[in-house]
C-alpha cells in the first residue's frame, strides 16, 4: 500500500511538474520569430522596398510634392554628379571626430555618391546612374583593407550603413549586371562587418546603433543570418539602454556588456542627467545632433526588418515614438524645463525623422503632432553628409 501511495505521488507530482513547466517554462518559438533573421530575405531590402520605391517614384513622376522636391534637390546635388571621381583609400584612418582625417570624409560622401546614383537609376532609367554608382563601389572594393584610429568603429559604421542601401537596389533592380557585385559582397565580409558586428557598449549609444544599423544592412546583402541574429539581438539591447521610458524604474537601463551598472556611472553615462523621462535618450543633454544620429538608426534597423518580414516596430514602437516627441517638441519652441540638462539643451535634431514618423503615424495611426509639424518643417530632408539620406523622397507617407 506504502509502494502504491508512493508511486501515485510520484506520478502526481512529475505530471504537476509538467504542467508547471507548461505554465512558466521558456516561451512558445512564435515569441521569438521577430528576432531571427527571414528564411529568404528580400531584395533590395535595406531602409527601401521596391515597393517604396516604386511608390516614390510614382509621385515624383506625377509632379506631387513634397516628392518631387526632394528629388529634385537629390539630383542637383554633387552626390548625383556623373563627372564625380571616386577617392579610395587603403586604410581609412579616423581619430575622435575625424581628426586626422585621412580618408573619412571621401569614403563617407562617396558611400552617399554611390547610393544617390543607385536610386537615381531607379527613379530615372538612365542606365549612366547606375554605371556610376558600379563605379564608385567597385573603386572602394578593390582598394580598402581597412579602418583605423580611434573613431575606426563609427567611420565603419557610417559608411558601413550606407554602402548596402546603394548594392541592393544596382543589384536587384539593374538587368546592366556588375561583375563586381561579388568583391563588394567580400569587401563588406571582411573590411565593414568584423569591425561593427560586437558593437561598442561603452561608447556613446549612437556609435553601437549605427554599428548595429550596419551589420543588420550587411547582413541581408550577404544574406548572412547568424550575424543578423546577432545583430538584432544588439539593437533590442541598445534600443531599451538609449531610450529611457518610465517603467525602466528610477533609472535608465545600463548598456548590456559594459561595467556600467551602478547609480553614479549610470547617470554620468546619461551626461550627468538625473531626472528621467519618457522619451529621454542617452545623449540629449550631450546634443541632439549625436542624440539625432542613434534615433535614426533605430528607426532605420526597424524599417529594414519590417521589409525582412520580422518586424522589429512592436517591440521598440514606444520608446521610437517617445524619444521622437520629445525632442522635436523642444525643437518646436517648448521651453526647456529647469531639471532638463540644467535648463539648456543644445539643438539640431537635423534629417532623422521622416522613417520613423512614416512607419508609426502613418502606417500605425499613433498621433505624433511635434513629430510631424518638425518634419514637414524641414522638409525635404537632404543628407547629412554621414549616413541620413533622402529619406523625404524615400519614406514620407509612403504607405508601403
Amino acid at each position: 500500500m506504502t509502494r502504491t501511495r508512493t508511486a501515485l505521488l510520484s506520478v502526481l507530482a512529475l505530471m504537476a511538474g509538467l504542467l508547471s513547466l507548461q505554465l512558466t517554462g521558456p516561451a512558445p518559438q512564435a515569441t521569438a520569430a521577430p528576432t531571427a533573421a527571414p528564411t529568404a530575405f528580400t531584395h533590395p531590402g535595406v531602409l527601401v522596398s521596391r515597393a517604396q520605391l516604386d511608390y516614390a517614384r510614382s509621385k515624383v513622376q506625377a509632379g506631387q510634392q513634397p516628392w518631387k522636391a526632394a528629388y529634385d534637390g537629390m539630383m542637383s546635388s554633387s552626390y548625383a554628379s556623373l563627372s564625380r571621381t571616386a577617392k579610395p583609400r587603403a586604410v581609412v584612418e579616423c581619430g575622435s571626430s575625424s581628426n586626422p582625417n585621412y580618408g573619412c570624409t571621401d569614403e563617407r560622401q562617396d558611400a552617399i555618391a554611390a547610393y544617390t546614383d543607385a536610386l537615381a537609376w531607379y527613379f530615372t532609367r538612365d542606365s549612366r546612374y547606375a554605371k556610376k554608382s558600379i563605379e564608385i563601389m567597385d573603386a572602394w572594393s578593390a582598394t580598402i583593407t581597412d579602418h583605423t584610429n580611434s573613431n575606426a568603429p563609427l567611420q565603419t559604421g557610417w559608411a558601413g550603413s550606407t554602402w548596402p542601401r546603394a548594392a541592393e537596389i544596382i543589384k536587384y533592380t539593374y538587368d546592366g549586371g556588375w561583375t563586381g557585385a561579388n568583391r563588394f559582397a567580400t569587401m563588406l565580409r571582411t573590411v565593414y562587418l568584423p569591425e561593427v558586428i560586437n558593437g561598442a557598449a561603452t561608447k556613446n549609444g549612437n556609435w553601437e546603433l549605427v554599428m548595429t544599423e550596419a551589420a543588420i544592412g550587411i547582413s541581408v546583402f550577404l544574406e548572412d543570418r547568424t550575424s543578423y541574429d546577432k545583430a538584432v539581438s544588439t539593437y533590442l539591447a541598445r534600443v531599451p539602454a538609449y531610450v529611457y521610458l518610465t517603467g525602466d524604474g528610477d533609472l535608465p537601463k545600463p548598456p548590456a556588456g559594459s561595467s556600467i551598472d551602478t547609480s553614479a556611472e549610470i547617470i554620468k553615462y546619461w551626461q550627468g542627467q538625473t531626472t528621467f523621462a519618457d522619451g529621454l535618450a542617452q545623449e540629449t543633454c550631450r546634443d541632439f545632433g549625436h542624440t539625432g544620429w542613434g534615433i535614426a538608426s533605430i528607426a532605420d534597423i526597424a524599417e529594414t526588418s519590417r521589409i525582412q518580414g520580422q518586424d522589429l516596430y512592436p517591440k521598440i514602437q514606444d520608446r521610437l515614438r517617445y524619444t521622437l516627441g520629445f525632442h522635436t517638441s523642444y525643437e518646436n519652441g517648448t521651453a526647456v524645463p529647469s531639471w532638463l540638462c540644467g535648463g539648456s539643451v543644445s539643438k539640431g535634431l537635423d534629417r532623422v525623422t521622416e522613417v520613423g514618423l512614416n512607419a508609426l503615424h502613418n502606417r500605425l495611426g499613433i498621433s505624433m503632432a511635434n513629430t510631424q509639424k518638425y518634419t514637414e518643417a524641414h522638409r525635404p530632408s537632404g543628407t547629412d553628409n554621414y549616413f541620413n539620406a533622402w529619406t523625404t523622397l524615400t519614406h514620407a507617407d509612403n504607405p508601403n
